[in-house]
């Protein structure tokens, strides 16, 4: 379980864990506000599928507290850089600060005090809320496009 101690705005300890037997299916269930799906699956079931068929991604469960309510992926890129990726906040749950404390848990893992590789994530440029979201956190685009989104660093 990786818990940096970051909650949402209702109080809700924010943790991510691995998808295991007892919590795919709510993983898998997980579903974006239909304004969003330009930019996401309708369904997290799509990422857990890549991250099975896939070498590069792992799949991790967003809690707040005892429940799922998001998906987030995580991979390691051949130049050794950290990507963040596949994020989906259930669409009960958006609007809580939920995606915001399971990125900074995600970034603060990558990217620890130690870290030699930077963190990325990319997101489409349409995509004005996750682009305010990720610049707050500190993520800035690097002038890389990567399938048509934009490819962003954390900057320490």
């Amino acid at each position: 379980m990786l818990d940096s101690g970051h909650t949402d705005r209702a109080g809700r300890r924010v943790t991510l864990r691995p998808v295991d037997d007892d919590n795919w299916r709510a993983v898998a269930d997980l579903a974006p506000r239909d304004d969003q799906r330009d930019w996401v699956p309708a369904m997290a079931a799509r990422y857990l599928v890549l991250t099975m068929r896939s070498d590069v991604w792992t799949s991790l469960a967003v809690y707040a507290d005892g429940s799922v309510v998001g998906h987030v992926m995580w991979g390691v890129d051949d130049d050794g850089s950290r990507w963040i990726g596949g994020m989906v906040v259930d669409a009960a749950e958006q609007g809580r600060g939920v995606g915001r404390a399971a990125v900074r848990t995600l970034a603060d893992w990558l990217g620890g005090p130690d870290a030699v590789h930077p963190v990325r994530l990319s997101y489409h440029p349409d995509n004005t809320a996750a682009a305010r979201l990720y610049t707050s956190l500190g993520f800035a685009p690097t002038g890389v496009v990567e399938d048509d989104e934009l490819v962003a660093e954390l900057r320490r």
